[in-house]
């Protein structure tokens, strides 16, 4: 069985390859364009850890693992339609999980187009590639953040979702309808994921748990916006992890709602308000947090809340890491690598 991962020097796509690894029918494929949106050295130390050393890393060819001999990696962005119709005829992939996208919800209000380019010009790529090598499954990362400022909580998937509150979340809704038309016109096997606030060990140091926890450190003010009052659904990145790699196999057919297509929540279900999120991390740092109260910015959440009922009923999904016992562990990479 053959996988591609991309994204895979990413926080969510190391650790699926690191997770789908510990499998001994599985050949890992993984792609990154290791792009400068946040420090590079971050990514590379990732990719070292599954053996993909960076001095190794070259455009033109495969990096093979030192660690794991089925697993490779190329450097490729998603938006290079030519190099990436030649990855897939190379290898006739099983399944895909695309998790290769520009994040950040505040860096799409100021840099527009880098996300047209990755989310929706790269996603349409990977749409065509699957479509012309009949991929099984595709299975990609949509945002809790399609949901918009909806006042129903929690989010279901039934939920209306055409008021996207920020350009990454629009182009993240477009990745939704897309999958969607080439699932009915095609029969591409698609399911969407819905992922909410995504944390732990290698995480992104553009999020709240590795900015607060460095300004903790360094005596140095944490931008609280809304002036603390909003709430985040935090998830635990091995239940992200679990849930994605138990929806690989089970992919839609044609007596699902929706023909061959389909989407998913995938969070913890239980938000935790901004402040009781500041005060774990201090418990787990020793330190006390300086806040400094800000605004609501532009383009967030006042909260994000799961309804994962269906992924329950569908994969017997349940997420196991509560914030009390996943900061800690994040506090204890973070004292490991960041503090070094």
């Amino acid at each position: 069985m053959r996988i591609l991962v991309t994204g895979s020097a990413g926080f969510i796509g190391f650790h699926l390859v690191k997770k789908l690894l510990l499998r001994d029918d599985t050949e890992i494929v993984g792609i990154d364009n290791i792009s400068s949106y946040y420090d590079v050295n971050l990514k590379y130390a990732r990719l070292q850890e599954s053996g993909i050393s960076k001095d190794d890393i070259s455009p033109d060819k495969a990096t093979v693992s030192s660690l794991h001999p089925n697993y490779c990696f190329y450097q490729i962005d998603i938006s290079d339609y030519e190099r990436l119709y030649r990855l897939f005829s190379e290898y006739n992939f099983d399944y895909v999980i695309n998790m290769a996208a520009q994040a950040g919800v505040r860096y799409s209000i100021d840099h527009p187009g880098e996300y047209i380019q990755s989310n929706v010009v790269g996603f349409m790529n990977i749409l065509e590639c699957c479509r012309h090598h009949k991929v099984k499954h595709l299975v990609y990362a949509s945002s809790s953040s399609v949901y918009g400022n909806s006042k129903q909580v929690p989010f279901s998937e039934q939920d209306n979702t055409d008021y996207p509150a920020s350009l990454y979340a629009a182009t993240k809704k477009s990745n939704e309808l897309l999958a969607h038309s080439y699932s009915h016109l095609f029969q591409l096997p698609s399911t969407g994921v819905r992922l909410f606030t995504v944390y732990g060990p290698w995480g992104r140091p553009d999020m709240a748990p590795i900015l607060f926890a460095k300004a903790i450190y360094e005596d140095q003010p944490i931008r609280v916006f809304n002036h603390g009052d909003l709430s985040r659904d935090f998830t635990y990145i091995d239940d992200i992890v679990n849930g994605i790699i138990g929806l690989l196999p089970q992919a839609p057919g044609k007596k699902t709602e929706h023909p061959y297509y389909q989407v998913f929540n995938i969070g913890n279900s239980k938000p935790v308000h901004l402040m009781d999120f500041i005060a774990i991390l201090e418990q787990s740092i020793g330190k006390k947090a300086v806040c400094q109260m800000l605004p609501m910015q532009a383009g967030d959440l006042h909260i994000t809340y799961a309804d994962t009922s269906r992924l329950q009923e569908y994969i017997q999904y349940a997420p196991k890491v509560s914030i009390q016992e996943g900061i800690p562990l994040f506090i204890d990479w973070f004292n490991d690598y960041m503090m070094k």
